[in-house]
This record gives C-alpha cells, sequence and structure tokens, in this order.
C-alpha cells in the first residue's frame, strides 16, 4: 500500500498554488507536483512582475508570457519556428490574445479580447491585485453565509489581502468624500465609496510589494521548509491529457518543452488550474467532457473614462500642501503607475455594479500637450463600471478535434452575446460614470464599453453545481462529476454572475476543494489499512 500520495497540479497560478499549499500542509508526506507550461519569469518562483524595478526587465518578463506572440522566445515555449503569425498583437502587457488571426488562432469573434498569460505564477504574475470580497447575489448560494466568511478570510490570508496601501493619500480620500457626496444617499451601509483591498504587502519606505503566486506558495519556496522538499515545480511542461480509466483518474501525461520528452506522473490526485478556456480544452482533449464543460461563459462587462481632477473640487477635501507631498512621496516610487484606489462595492438591489477610480499623476495615455487637461496639477482618474453578465448556455467555448490549435489541442470557438438586460445594466452604468467623472472633473476620455473579453475575468466555463444535473462540471468542492480525484480550480468555476475582480473568490473555492481533497487523501490509506 501506498501511503505516499502523490498530487499534480496544472498551472501555477495563485488558484493551483493554493492547492499546492494546503494539500502539502494538511496531508503527511504528501508529495506535489506543479506542471506550468510557461517559463519562468523571476528568480522567486511565482512573483508579480509589477516588482521588478527595472523597466527593461519588467518588459523582458512580460514578453515572455505571451505565449505565441513571444517572438523569439517562440521555440522556447513548444511552438515551431516556421509557424507564421498574422495580425498579432498583445491585448495587455504580460498576456497574448486568445483570437490572434494566425496560424493555430482560436476562433473569437464576439469575444475579440480573450487574453491569457503563459508563465509560471499565471495572471497572477501580472494582476493588479484587487482583491474585493463578492457579496450580495454574487455569492454562492449553496455554501453557507458562515462557512463563506470563514473561506474568504482564510483566502485573504493566502493571499496577503489588505486594505492599508491606499489608506494614506490625502488625494484618494478626497476623490472618496466627492464620490460619498454624489453617491452616498443612494447606497446602503457599508457599500459607499471606499478604498480597494489589494493583496500585497506594505513596505517600510511606503511603497508596495505586489502579490503574485509566490505569496500564496509561501513556505513551499522556503528551501529552509520541510515542506519545500515535498514540492517541485516543473516550468516548460505542458500537461498534455489527464490520464483515467474506469472513472478514475491515474494521473497525466506531460511535454518537456525544452526536449519535446513525453512522460508520464502518476498521480493519486490530479488538480486542473489552469484558465477559464485551457483547463476546460484540457479535458476535452483528455476525453472528460460533462455537458456543461465550457458552457456558461461569463466576465463582466467593462465601461472606462478617464477624467481629469477639478482643482476647485478637489481643493475642498484636500490641501495643496497635501498634494505637494503626495507628489513628491511618488516621485519615491515612479515605477509603479496608480497612486490610490478607490471603489463603489457591488449591492443590491439600486447598485449592481461594481466602479474603481484609480489616481495617478499622469493619464494612462498621451495628452497632446495643446490640450486643456495636459500637465493637470491635481492628477487624473482612470475609472471603470463593472456590470453582470448572467450565465446562459450558449455563451461558451466550444472544441473541435478535427482542427489543431497552435498547441496541438482541439481548437476552440468561442460564442458570446449580450442580452437586451444585460445592455440596459450597461447603459445605467455608463450613466453613472458620467455622474462620477463630473462629480471629480473634466473627461479628457469619453465613457466606452470595451470589447468583450476586456475584463480578463472569466468566468463559469467549469461551473460549480449543487447537483449533476447538466448545467455544472464540479461539484460543491470543486471535484469534475464522476471523478472523485479529479479537482478543477479556477474563475472558471463561479457559478454566479459578478461585477468584480474574482481571484479572492476563487481562492476561497479553492480552499473549500482543497480542505475536501485532503480529507479524502488521509481517509483512504487509512481504510485501506485497517482493512489490510
Amino acid at each position: 500500500m501506498n501511503t505516499t500520495p502523490t498530487i499534480a497540479i496544472v498551472g501555477s497560478g495563485p488558484i493551483g498554488s493554493a492547492y499546492a499549499r494546503l494539500l502539502l500542509e494538511a496531508v503527511p508526506d504528501a508529495r506535489a507536483v506543479m506542471l506550468e507550461a510557461g517559463p519562468q519569469l523571476t528568480a522567486i518562483a511565482g512573483e508579480n512582475v509589477r516588482n521588478i524595478p527595472d523597466p527593461e526587465e519588467k518588459e523582458r518578463a512580460r514578453e515572455r508570457s505571451q505565449g505565441p506572440q513571444a517572438g523569439s522566445f517562440r521555440e522556447s515555449l513548444g511552438i515551431p519556428s516556421a509557424v507564421v503569425v498574422e495580425g498579432m498583437f498583445t491585448a495587455r502587457g504580460g498576456t497574448h490574445l486568445l483570437d490572434f488571426g494566425g496560424v493555430g488562432s482560436a476562433h473569437a469573434p464576439t469575444f475579440p479580447a480573450a487574453a491569457a498569460s503563459t508563465n509560471v505564477g499565471g495572471m497572477g504574475a501580472h494582476w493588479t491585485c484587487a482583491t474585493p470580497s463578492p457579496s450580495f447575489s454574487e455569492r454562492i448560494p449553496f455554501i453557507a453565509d458562515a462557512e463563506w466568511e470563514e473561506l474568504i478570510a482564510e483566502a485573504s490570508r493566502l493571499l496577503h489581502v489588505q486594505t492599508a496601501a491606499f489608506a494614506d493619500s490625502e488625494i484618494g480620500s478626497a476623490i472618496r468624500s466627492l464620490l460619498a457626496e454624489e453617491f452616498g444617499g443612494e447606497l446602503p451601509e457599508g457599500f459607499g465609496p471606499s478604498t480597494l483591498p489589494v493583496s500585497g504587502d506594505p513596505q517600510p519606505d511606503g511603497t508596495m510589494r505586489w502579490a503574485g503566486a509566490d505569496v500564496v506558495l509561501g513556505p513551499l519556496l522556503d528551501p529552509e521548509n520541510p515542506l519545500a522538499e515535498r514540492f517541485e515545480l516543473r516550468d516548460l511542461s505542458l500537461v498534455r491529457r489527464v490520464d483515467h480509466t474506469d472513472g478514475r483518474v491515474t494521473g497525466v501525461t506531460v511535454e518537456d518543452l525544452r526536449s519535446h520528452e513525453v512522460y508520464p506522473v502518476e498521480a493519486d490526485l490530479v488538480v486542473v488550474a489552469a484558465d477559464a478556456f485551457r483547463s476546460p480544452q484540457l479535458l476535452w482533449a483528455s476525453g472528460i467532457r460533462p455537458r456543461a464543460l465550457g458552457h456558461y461563459l461569463t466576465e463582466h462587462p467593462v465601461v472606462i473614462s478617464t477624467v481629469a481632477l477639478d482643482a476647485a473640487s478637489m481643493g475642498r477635501f484636500a490641501t495643496e500642501e497635501q498634494l505637494d507631498h503626495e507628489l513628491a512621496r511618488r516621485a519615491t516610487n515612479p515605477v509603479d503607475p496608480v497612486a490610490a484606489v478607490n471603489r463603489i462595492p457591488f449591492s443590491e438591489p439600486d447598485h449592481p455594479f461594481s466602479l474603481q477610480v484609480m489616481y495617478a499623476e499622469n493619464p494612462p495615455f498621451q495628452l497632446d500637450p495643446g490640450h486643456p487637461a495636459a500637465g493637470n496639477r491635481w492628477g487624473y482618474v482612470n475609472m471603470g463600471y463593472g456590470m453582470r453578465k448572467r450565465p446562459r448556455f450558449d455563451d461558451a467555448v466550444t472544441f473541435d478535434d478535427d482542427e489543431l490549435d497552435y498547441r496541438g489541442f482541439p481548437n476552440f470557438t468561442i460564442a458570446y452575446g449580450l442580452t437586451d438586460a444585460e445592455q440596459a445594466e450597461i447603459a445605467e452604468a455608463t450613466e453613472r460614470l458620467r455622474r462620477a467623472g463630473s462629480a471629480l472633473g473634466t473627461f479628457v476620455a469619453e465613457p466606452r464599453l470595451l470589447p468583450n473579453g476586456s475584463s480578463l475575468h472569466y468566468q463559469g466555463t467549469m461551473r460549480l453545481g449543487a447537483e449533476d444535473d447538466g448545467t455544472s462540471v464540479a461539484d460543491p468542492y470543486s471535484r469534475v462529476w464522476g471523478y472523485d480525484n479529479l479537482v478543477v480550480g479556477g474563475n472558471a468555476l463561479i457559478p454566479t454572475a459578478t461585477t468584480m475582480n474574482p481571484t479572492l473568490m476563487s481562492v476561497a473555492i479553492a480552499v473549500r476543494g482543497a480542505r475536501e481533497a485532503a480529507r479524502r487523501l488521509i481517509a483512504v490509506p487509512e481504510a485501506a489499512g485497517r482493512t489490510n
């Protein structure tokens, strides 16, 4: 009898990292092998590239995350140099478009901004670290509130969530005061303008060390910690298939993208935590095909604008001396473009949106020097409203066994559309954005709806469900229906309509899944021992 279980984890982002840490902490002698298709970008595995001080080094790290768009790194990522990809461009630093228009590209005409990162740490190496908590109908209905609060608390601990990052900004405080004047009477208590919770560690000099998957892995990366001896991270290791027989997973088949050797990893538990497109793609390629796999795709539509702050309005709540202090403080940390982030969180029934307001000394784009708002002393805010997208079966990623993508997997097509109800909420949020901008200053970029997929917060394609009724992929503990030892993780499991950054919610779901998986791993050898 083998009493040393092996756990294979596909994907190295915050979710896979949460599973690795929690399972190794809970299951004595267990061994975890984490497999990541992309390269390691930083000396500390999974570190957020925002922490890299040198701009050129930071850009190089982002380029290495860009999959088929990685240029000279294409060979190391397993993409033949003979492939000619036309019309490519990167959606955001560190990401690559899934529908990039070349050989092996996905097909996403109705979801054109869909993008991913391919690197150790996943999107956690590039995210903005926003960690709001879900509330009201964003929460999963079959998880009781008391348990949910505890799961969120544990997820917050793993992600180093804190509210101190922007709390000392007098300019941020003035922005909150103006927003409270405009909206405060319409919002329930506790859901008015506030600072945005973020994931990271404030430093003595006032800067932030932004969190990535590294903080979630924690002791697993400490060579002095015994847990590290039972953890292995393999980068440039593409999982080709989840191996299974008679309803039980036996391990995974892996391709080493350096040598192109293909080899098996036997495992007692497999955790698939890549992303909302490539995780279901892997299951599909492995012959694991629940009816709901890939369906119920959601994100949150985003309306954005940029506003130059009005001196007279801001001056009612902050002094010129406080502004000078803020600018002097910011001058010591020019590599981080955001000085303060405020928000108005989702609440029901009257504010089914999430607003984020990011303050910076400079606009996010180059203003013409002759523009009236160029060089605005009080700075600018980039603002965005997130809206709900209700889960629908027809919003989906589907797979074609007869057409392969650039990695040799069944290629996928995304079908997606906004309903009349969603368009109405977008229109309402756009009007609220105009109100917020008018309260703060003058628009230098009018409110506009970003293309579908722009949020990068893709959900629903492996959704949780209370029953195996064909409308979900996984049970309430993240196990794929019909497979006791196959667990899935990530934003794709969220079954509700949300308006916010989903990472904290997804880690909370992973905490629940890891606890149940650990219980089962411990129970199996104990039961076997009693029968021998």
